[in-house]
Formats: structure tokens, C-alpha cells, sequence
């Protein structure tokens, strides 16, 4: 059973930037895409970028397009996002999920788009 553990969450300035992983310690995420999600209090779980299992394909939202970085090191069983220039609006849970399918599903962002496994996600807090 693939178990997503997602890291680097906590509290950035306005502007600022964090940087979250997902992994697991035991199955190889090499053979999965991989989507990030975040979950604000009240609101739905949103699509936030998806990676290709060879990290040749992204895609992103557009509220985070040019400020958000999806990368994989497959040697490193580690999918990465890379948040720059973060607003208080960023501000939620983030989560990571693996699709069996080696693309990005063309409903990537939809949670219920056929994503297998999920993290248990990170906070993360945007405020000065």
C-alpha cells in the first residue's frame, strides 16, 4: 500500500516561499503521476499542479501558475512543490495523491479524477 507523507508546510510571510515533499518510504512513486491538492477551512479540496511520472508533463491552476514549481526526483522517490510568492489565499492543507496513470489525467484537478492513494497533507499558513 503506497502511503504519501507530504512535508515542509508552516507559516511563510506574504511573498515568501515554502517548499513541500511527498514520498513514501516504501513503494516506488517512479510508476505514479502525482497531483497536489490544497484544502482551505470551508472550502473544497482544489487541484493545485500535477506531474507526469517522468516529470516531463505539468500542469498547473491558473491562480498558481507562474508562482508554483512541480518537480519529481524519481531517484529520490520525492515529488516537490516549490511555492513562490505565496499570498494569504494560499493558505490551506496541502496534499499529495498518486494516480496509477503515468500522465496527468485531462481532470487532473478533480480530486475524484482517479487518484489511488493520499497523504495526510501539511498546513500550510501564509500571514505576516
Amino acid at each position: 500500500q503506497v502511503q504519501l507523507v507530504e512535508s515542509g508546510g508552516g507559516l511563510a510571510q506574504p511573498g515568501g516561499s515554502l517548499r513541500l515533499s511527498c514520498t513514501d518510504s516504501k513503494f516506488t512513486l517512479g510508476y505514479y503521476a502525482i497531483g497536489w491538492f490544497r484544502q482551505a477551512p470551508g472550502k473544497e479540496r482544489e487541484g493545485v499542479s500535477c506531474i507526469s511520472s517522468s516529470g516531463s508533463r505539468t500542469a498547473y491552476a491558473d491562480s498558481v501558475k507562474g508562482r508554483f514549481t512541480v518537480s519529481r526526483d524519481n531517484a529520490k522517490n520525492t515529488i516537490y512543490l516549490q511555492m513562490n510568492s505565496l499570498d494569504p489565499e494560499d493558505a490551506a492543507v496541502y496534499y499529495c495523491a498518486a494516480d496509477r496513470l503515468l500522465g496527468c489525467r485531462s481532470n487532473w484537478y478533480l480530486p475524484s479524477s482517479g487518484y489511488d492513494f493520499w497523504g495526510v497533507g501539511t498546513q500550510v499558513t501564509v500571514s505576516s
